[in-house]
């Protein structure tokens, strides 16, 4: 299996994409890049005011090419390796094996790392060298650098960032430490094997930098470097993992949109650092002009966070705490715009402040603020964790939110209803719409959210908040039987992406299977066939909800035509347009899997499963479901569902679960082991 040919985790090619952007990346939580890319970004760092605001380029001490001068016949390998979270390029001859491995460290988010292995393998006594290209050199368009005094054999630059995104915003500091390169290594005539290792050292003071780099060199001091890296990939895949008996690439598939999403979310523990989101490209990506500048959007809130909940609750609370330190900017925000409350932007970066490019987008596309508000409605009703509400924020933001929609809402005399006017859906093809279906209905959800959390706590439930979650419009034609997008949609309009689709999931928005299956037969001819990557996912998931699995499979492999070879990054358009590394599509596609597949429903008092997946699939196997701070097991084949509870904390205890089959009402309690 070392291979790779069989391991559905192991992308291994003799040859690189022509599109650099096609690379494979290497980031964790804090730092990232894709591989032989001059620059790397950080976390939550950006350069420039408002709109023009994008991850601030750092040069990149790993953009590192191995060469062998004069050698003939050399076989060679790029990999991915997506259990260790490493990619390595071998060169291989008769005599030696040179490996170059790169990687972002999980666990000690400030540090990337690479390193060179020599290894003979016939008696020969000649010196092996190998050449290291590298065009490094210390300088940023986006940071004032300054050379500082070598620390421990590393070279160390530092500057802030030159325009904050608002006036008197923040401008960071990004400090640097690097082991210097040199231009070839030799393993001499006597030796048989050598390693050599260089570090990155990334952080936004002079004291962490140092102490990261420190660390970094007490690890290579006792060869556990990579190997401590490698262990915290193999507990994260062990505390996470979809895995099935079926086709081959759609399991590759499964464990590329994985990693690459893994590979996002903040490590166990103490971060040290604050955790600023997820933008659709990732943190390799996010330069000027490239991937929406890094900016963060409902991709993260809507598409990526139902994945990351299900596995890892502390990742995903770490998400909704950077809306929580947002919520000044989106009180700001509604403000601006004549409304009470908080409106979050469309795209968010360091303040909460709308910083897209394009007025149109922040001034209309408000649903993001019910997504953002669904992923807290989602963490709550699968974590009971009511500190986030009570003490950390949570509860002024949900508050906040309820307050904007109501304020957003105007009563029409005519319909005796209140209308939300002058909106873009999620298909950005209609602007100023009134009464979009999806967003009345997440302003709707929103409210209802606010409400029963108020009852939770014992708050009085604001009046207006009933009122408007009631009375609010959400369009439907009793005649035809299907949620029109919005007034005056006329059935045959072209759409840009999943839409309507998304009442049924995720909103779950009360419907008959009949109307279900008629908005998905609605929509699915008129979708944007080349559009962006999740749409076709959440169509899957409509049709496995109505046990039509062939249905579903052909709008899931639709899919495959935006994952690219060799190493599965994603494209936002299947035409390659758009966003790289597109966790969006990569999301939604988890989700079709993971809530479509085994029928996954969140509710506020079950997680509900009712599977159904294609002929292909003979077992599915999810492992590391949180629920109530429970860790289960799921294997479900077309006979059988065996459900396992492999951890249950004992400080505090864990809610004892059960298990309960609907249409009988028997139960089966659920113990540890």
């Amino acid at each position: 299996m070392a291979d790779g040919k069989d391991d559905p985790a192991v992308f291994t090619s003799a040859s690189l994409p022509s599109d650099p952007r096609l690379l494979a990346t290497v980031t964790n939580a804090y730092l990232g890049t894709r591989v032989y890319r001059d620059i790397l970004h950080v976390n939550g760092v950006y350069n420039g005011a408002v709109g023009d605001t994008h991850r601030a380029d750092i040069p990149s001490p790993l953009n590192v090419r191995m060469t062998v001068p004069g050698a003939e016949s050399l076989a060679e390998t790029f990999t991915l390796n997506t259990r260790t979270g490493t990619f390595s390029h071998v060169l291989q001859s008769t005599d030696y094996t040179a490996t170059h491995q790169i990687y972002a460290h999980h666990s000690l988010v400030h540090l990337m790392a690479f390193s060179i292995t020599i290894q003979r393998s016939a008696h020969t006594t000649q010196p092996i060298t190998v050449q290291l290209r590298t065009p490094f050199a210390p300088k940023s368009r986006d940071l004032d650098l300054n050379q500082g005094p070598d620390f421990q054999g590393a070279h160390y630059v530092y500057g802030k960032t030159l325009v904050p995104e608002v006036e008197g915003g923040p401008r960071p500091t990004v400090h640097m430490l690097w082991t210097p390169v040199p231009q070839d290594l030799t393993l001499r005539g006597e030796e048989r094997e050598r390693s050599w290792e260089f570090l990155t050292a990334v952080a936004e003071s002079e004291e962490e930098v140092k102490r990261s780099y420190s660390k970094g060199l007490a690890l290579i001091a006792v060869g556990s470097l990579h190997s401590s890296h490698a262990h915290a990939w193999t507990m994260l895949w062990r505390g996470c993992c979809i895995d099935l008996d079926g086709p081959l690439p759609l399991r590759q598939a499964l464990y590329g949109c994985l990693y690459y999403l893994l590979s996002a979310i903040p490590p166990r523990g103490n971060l040290g650092f604050l955790f600023h989101g997820i933008s659709p490209g990732g943190l390799s990506n996010g330069t000027q002009g490239e991937d929406y500048w890094g900016h963060i959007f409902w991709d993260q809130d809507t598409w990526m966070f139902p994945n990351i909940l299900l596995f890892y609750p502390e990742a995903a609370r770490a998400v909704l705490e950077y809306r929580i330190r947002m919520l000044e900017g989106a009180l700001r925000n509604a403000q601006e715009q004549g409304y009470k409350g908080a409106k979050f932007p469309w795209e968010s970066a360091a303040t909460g402040r709308e910083v897209c490019p394009e007025e149109i987008y922040g001034a209309q596309e408000i649903h993001v603020t019910g997504d953002v508000l669904m992923a807290f409605e989602q963490y709550y009703c699968t974590t009971q964790d009511q500190k986030l509400f009570r003490e950390d924020g949570g509860w002024e933001l949900v508050g906040a939110v309820a307050q904007y929609w109501c304020s957003r809402m105007v009563w029409s005399e005519e319909e005796q209803c209140y209308h939300i006017k002058g909106v873009m859906p999620p298909d950005e093809y209609h602007y100023r719409v009134d009464n979009s279906a999806y967003t009345n209905a997440v302003a709707q959800r929103s409210l209802n959210f606010a409400a029963d959390v108020a009852r939770d706590f014992l708050i009085p439930v604001p009046e207006e908040w009933v009122d408007c979650a009631k009375k609010v419009k959400v369009p439907f034609d009793a005649e035809k039987k299907y949620h029109p997008e919005y007034d005056g949609y006329s059935p045959g309009e072209p759409v840009k992406q999943a839409d309507v689709v998304l009442l049924g999931f995720p909103l779950m928005h009360p419907m008959s299977s009949e109307v279900r299956r008629n908005d998905l037969e609605m929509y699915e001819p008129v979708t944007e066939m080349d559009g962006p990557a999740m749409t076709w996912s959440m169509f899957a998931v409509g049709w496995l909800e109505l046990k039509e699995v062939q249905r579903a499979q052909s709008q899931l492999n639709k899919c495959f035509s935006n994952i690219t070879e060799p190493f599965k990054i994603w494209v936002e358009n299947s035409d390659g347009s758009g966003a790289v590394n597109f966790l969006t599509g990569m999301g939604g596609f988890l989700q079709a899997v993971l809530f479509g597949y085994t029928g996954f429903r969140i509710t506020k008092t079950s997680l509900r499963f009712n599977p159904a997946f294609p002929d292909d699939i003979n077992k599915l196997k999810v492992t590391g479901v949180s629920y109530f701070g429970n860790k289960l097991k799921f294997t479900i084949t077309k006979e059988e569902i065996r459900i396992k509870v492999t951890e249950s904390p004992r400080d505090p205890p864990a809610s004892p679960l059960e298990a309960v089959l609907e249409e009988s009402g028997q139960q089966f309690p659920l113990r540890e082991g």
